[in-house]
């Protein structure tokens, strides 16, 4: 039997690409997932594409977004060594320990999350022995060059959802980003839910 643990990934992107703006992990997108996972007797690992530290969206800090459970995890010994400070890498992973593998959001994930190779060998090998590749807002990107051993790619014929297109418009990083999870999930033939 499979060990009741969940794979959590973390971006280690900090600035919007050319510009000086800060961007990271949007923080309650992994702590309410943590916390709800955890309440349910599964433990978490943190692995980000580089390893090491994972900057937090300076945003999802403010009063709006940060909860009392994101100022816990904030202040949590165990979250800040293993989450912020030590991401695990890639390399470091071993799928067959895992029944899940969880995408956080944050616009630096646009960045890190398509195109590692390491990143989607876990989630495919996690999902070829029955578990589950998840993820959240943003964190889709991670999932939109995921191939199965056919070669399609895994979103293919699926209902997903993320951050789409009119949202991105609507906080005004539409010129930003390098391109819209929506509209790229929909490429690989994704049926993306709003």
């Amino acid at each position: 039997m499979k060990k009741k643990k969940i794979l959590v990934v973390l971006t280690n992107k900090s600035t919007y690409e050319d510009r000086s703006e800060k961007t990271g992990l949007w923080l309650n997108e992994a702590t309410d997932f943590v916390k709800v996972v955890e309440n349910n007797g599964y433990s978490v690992d943190y692995v980000s594409p580089k390893g090491g530290e994972v900057p937090i969206d300076p945003e999802s800090l403010g009063p709006k977004y940060a909860d009392e459970n994101a100022k816990d995890f904030l202040e949590s010994e165990d979250f800040k060594k293993r989450a912020l400070k030590n991401s695990l890498k890639p390399t470091d992973i071993n799928p067959d320990e895992y029944v899940a593998i969880y995408y956080t959001g944050g616009h630096g994930v646009v960045w890190d999350f398509p195109d590692n190779k390491e990143l989607q060998e876990i989630a495919i090998k996690i999902y070829e022995s029955g578990g589950y590749v998840t993820s959240v807002c943003h964190g889709v990107a991670g999932l939109l060059n995921i191939k199965d051993k056919s070669g399609n790619y895994l979103i293919s014929g699926k209902k997903i959802t993320g951050f789409t297109g009119k949202e991105e418009e609507l906080i005004g990083k539409d010129k930003i980003v390098p391109f819209g999870t929506e509209e790229e999930s929909i490429k690989r033939g994704a049926d993306f839910q709003k």
